[in-house]
């Protein structure tokens, strides 16, 4: 039986892949608030192209139908490559259609709960704001990676808590999971939290935004591997 009703007639590639925290480096690709699926996957395969590492399916406007059909969509070229598909927020829809991982907000189920009912192999994220005390609760509760941000001021997220540098470098020292900086990343000051110690950067509006976009994936890239 279905857990969710997603209406999506696109059949998902039979090969499965486990990942490790470990590929959770370089740059992190969240995908924006497109309906148009032709045009999304052309995209995430140019950020791909452009060495994003791994992929964060995210769109908070359009329906459950579209966001299975999406997934759908982009689960067989992300295994293609490789990459992770990582699905936001949602645990039954990632469970459902056998997504590479779950990222939780602060509001959006329980870490030891998403843990225990992905099974292995599957990455688990967990957004920790600007609260260094709730990343150690979530890597205790069996997160992969934790995410701290907003790193820079975003018009994602504009009412969102500033993640200072200092907390990055003071988590980097704490915590034994990967770390994420998202919020406001760009080609112009993604290199002060990659000094800062983290191990990824999640970027949306920047990467998917851009006229080329696979350019500009290899210079987020680029910029990680000189860190």
């Amino acid at each position: 039986m279905s857990l969710h009703r997603t209406d999506s007639n696109v059949a998902l590639e039979p090969s499965r892949r486990i990942f490790s925290s470990s590929c959770v480096s370089g740059l992190y690709a969240i995908t924006p608030d497109e309906f148009d699926t032709t045009v999304l996957t052309r995209k995430v395969e140019m950020a791909i192209r452009g060495g994003a590492r791994l992929v964060q399916y995210r769109n908070k406007a359009a329906s459950l139908a579209v966001r299975g059909q999406q997934i759908a969509t982009l689960l067989p070229l992300c295994r293609a490559r490789g990459v992770p598909l990582i699905v936001n927020d949602d645990l039954v829809l990632a469970l459902e259609l056998d997504a590479d991982g779950l990222h939780l907000g602060g509001e959006d189920g329980d870490i030891t709960a998403a843990r225990r009912a992905l099974h292995g192999g599957k990455l688990l994220g967990s957004s920790c704001y600007a609260d260094l005390e709730r990343a150690l609760a979530a890597e205790a509760q069996g997160a992969d990676y934790v995410a701290f941000g907003a790193a820079f001021p975003t018009a994602t997220k504009p009412r969102a808590v500033r993640a200072s540098l200092s907390l990055y470098r003071e988590a980097k020292s704490r915590l034994r999971v990967p770390i994420v900086a998202i919020g406001g990343i760009t080609l112009q000051n993604a290199a002060s939290v990659l000094a800062a110690g983290v191990d990824a950067i999640a970027v949306i509006s920047a990467l998917f935004d851009a006229q080329d976009v696979e350019r500009t994936a290899r210079e987020f890239s680029d910029l990680a591997l000189r860190r």
